[in-house]
C-alpha cells in the first residue's frame, strides 16, 4: 500500500538522518583524539551550572528550559509603576508671569516676552500655539500644572525657537493619528521637554522636521482602551529630525516607544519602554546611538530597519514575545555596531535580515527561543566575544553559503564542546551552532520532527569535531572556554 504524502515524507527525512548519522558516527570515531590531552569520547564543558560546577551537555545549558516560557527568568523593571494612572486635577487654574495673573493660558503667551516663565497652577486649556522664541512654561511649585486639550487636536504647539517645557502635566489630546494629534508638537529648533507628565495622547511629542530638540525624563502614556496598537500613535516621533537628544523618559500604551523616520544624530539614552508594537523603531534614520535603554513586555524590543552607521550598544530587551517576538530585529542596516545588549527571554533575540558589515560582539543572548536567527543574506558579519546560554537554539540560518564569524576570538557558547588545553582562553574545538540540520529542516520542515533524536546529535557532534560537510550554517572557529558574561542574575533564586 503506497504511504500517504506526508508519511512518505517522514519516512524519507528519518531514512536520510540514519545515513547521515552512520557516516558521522564512523568518521567521529576515527578522528576523535583530533585535540592532544582530549579523550576519546565526546565531553562538553557545557554552561556553569547555578551551583558552579560543569553541567553535562545534553545541547541545552543548565539552568531553564530553553523554550517558551522562559522558566526560571527574574528581570526586575526599572520602573516604579508599570501601570501608571494618575489624580486628574479638577481646578480651574490660571497663568501667571512675573506676578501678573491670566485666566487662561493662550492668554498668557500672548502677553509673553522672549525670556518668560509661564506658571500654571490648576487645570488650563490646551489647543495653543506658542509663538514666542525662549519662553519657559511650567507648573507650580508643589503641585501639577495641567494643560489639557479636551480631545481635540494639538495640546500644545511649539512654534518658537528655543522654548522649553519643565514639570507640565499635558494631556488629552486629540484622537486622530492620520492627522497627528500630538501631547506637544515641536515645529522649532532647540526646544525642551523635560521632567513631565504626557498622558491620554495619540502622538506623546511629535517632534516636525526641526534640530536640537532635547526630550527628557518624561513619563509618557498613550490611550490603552484603544486595543489594537496600531491604531495608537508613538510615544516620541522623530521625523526628519537632526541632532536631538532623548533620554531618561518612560513610555508605555502607545503604538512604538520612539520612532525614528529620515532622522539623523540622534541619542537615546536610558528610556524604559514597554507594553508597545516596538519599543524603538528606526526607519530610514542614520548615524544615532541607542544606549543603556530598556524594552521589555513588547511585541518587539527594537526594531531597527533601512539604516546605516548605527551604534547600538549596552541595551537590555526582555521578555519581547508579540506577534513578531525579537528582542532586536535588524532589517537592512548596514556598517553599524551592536554590542555589549542583554537579549534576554524573547521568542528570537536577534533576527538578521538583508544586514550587511556589521560588528556584533559582546552581547549576552540568553535564554531565546531561538538566540539569532539570519536570513537574507546577512553573511558578513563580524560576531565576537558574544555568550549564548540556555537558548532553544543558539542560531538559526537561511543561508546557502556557509557563515565563518571570525577567526581569531570566538564566542561563548554554553552548548558547545569545548577544550582550551593551551590555557588562552579559546577552545580548539570548533563549534557549529548551526549547519545541516538547519538545512535539511529547511528542504525538508518535517525533519523537525526528528530534532531531539539521538540521530540529529550525531550528526551536529561531527559538524562541531570535524569539517565533515561544508553545510551552508554557521561555523564559529575559534569558540571561548569561558562566558564572558554573569549571566545568573537573571534567574530567580528562590
Amino acid at each position: 500500500m503506497q504511504l500517504p504524502d506526508r508519511e512518505a515524507v517522514l519516512e524519507r527525512g528519518f531514512a536520510t538522518l540514519v545515513v547521515l548519522a552512520v557516516a558521522a558516527f564512523v568518521v567521529v570515531g576515527a578522528v576523535a583524539p583530533v585535540v592532544p590531552g582530549m579523550a576519546g569520547s565526546a565531553g562538553a564543558t557545557g554552561a556553569p551550572s547555578a551551583g558552579g560546577g560543569a553541567a553535562a551537555n545534553d545541547g541545552r545549558a543548565a539552568i531553564g528550559s530553553g523554550h517558551g516560557a522562559h522558566a526560571g527568568l527574574s528581570f526586575e523593571p526599572p520602573v516604579d509603576d508599570l501601570e501608571p494612572s494618575f489624580d486628574v486635577p479638577t481646578r480651574d487654574g490660571t497663568v501667571s508671569i512675573d506676578g501678573e495673573t491670566f485666566d487662561s493660558l493662550d492668554g498668557a503667551l500672548e502677553a509673553a516676552e522672549p525670556g518668560d516663565e509661564l506658571v500654571v497652577d490648576g487645570v488650563v486649556n490646551g489647543n495653543v500655539t506658542v509663538a514666542t522664541p525662549n519662553v519657559t512654561i511650567r507648573s507650580v511649585e508643589g503641585a501639577w500644572g495641567v494643560v489639557d486639550g479636551h480631545g481635540e487636536d494639538d495640546t500644545i504647539a511649539i512654534d518658537a525657537d528655543g522654548v522649553t517645557i519643565d514639570r507640565l502635566w499635558v494631556r488629552n489630546s486629540g484622537y486622530e493619528a492620520e492627522s497627528n494629534d500630538a501631547g506637544v508638537l515641536v515645529d522649532a529648533d532647540d526646544v525642551t521637554v523635560r521632567d513631565s507628565r504626557i498622558t491620554a495622547i495619540t502622538f506623546g511629542v511629535w517632534v516636525d522636521g526641526v534640530y536640537g530638540t532635547e526630550i527628557a525624563n518624561n513619563t509618557i502614556v498613550g490611550r490603552d482602551e484603544i486595543e489594537d496598537r496600531e491604531d495608537r500613535g508613538n510615544g516620541i516621533q522623530l521625523w526628519r529630525a537632526g541632532n536631538a537628544y532623548v533620554h531618561g523618559n518612560e513610555i508605555t500604551d502607545a503604538r512604538d516607544g520612539i520612532y525614528y523616520s529620515w532622522a539623523s544624530n540622534v541619542t537615546a539614552v536610558d528610556n524604559s519602554l514597554w507594553d508597545l508594537r516596538y519599543g524603538v523603531h528606526y526607519m530610514y534614520s542614520d548615524s544615532s546611538t541607542l544606549r543603556g535603554n530598556q524594552a521589555f513586555d513588547n511585541d518587539v524590543g527594537y526594531a531597527l530597519m533601512v539604516s546605516q552607521d548605527l551604534t547600538i550598544v549596552n541595551n537590555t530587551a526582555v521578555n519581547n514575545t508579540g506577534r513578531s517576538g525579537h528582542g532586536l530585529m535588524v532589517k537592512s542596516i548596514d556598517d553599524s555596531t551592536i554590542s555589549g545588549n542583554h537579549l534576554v527571554g524573547n521568542d528570537k533575540g536577534l533576527f538578521m535580515y538583508n544586514s550587511l558589515h556589521n560588528e556584533l560582539s559582546y552581547n549576552l543572548v540568553l535564554a531565546n527561543d531561538v538566540g539569532v536567527h539570519l536570513t537574507a543574506g546577512s553573511d558578513d558579519e563580524t560576531v565576537h566575544h558574544n555568550t549564548f546560554v540556555d537558548n532553544g537554539k543558539s542560531v538559526r540560518t537561511d543561508l546557502g553559503t556557509q557563515v565563518v564569524w571570525n577567526e581569531s576570538a570566538g564566542n561563548y557558547w554554553a552548548d558547545a564542546t569545548a577544550r582550551d588545553v593551551d590555557g588562552d582562553g579559546i577552545s580548539e574545538i570548533r563549534h557549529r551552532p548551526a549547519g545541516i540540520v538547519d538545512q535539511l529542516t529547511r528542504e525538508n520542515p518535517l525533519v523537525s520532527v526528528f530534532a531531539r533524536s539521538p540521530a540529529i546529535g550525531i550528526i551536529e557532534l561531527a559538524e562541531s569535531r570535524v569539517p565533515l560537510v561544508q553545510a551552508p550554517g554557521v561555523v564559529d572557529r575559534r569558540p571561548l572556554a569561558d562566558p564572558v558574561h554573569d549571566w545568573r542574575r537573571y534567574y530567580d533564586r528562590d
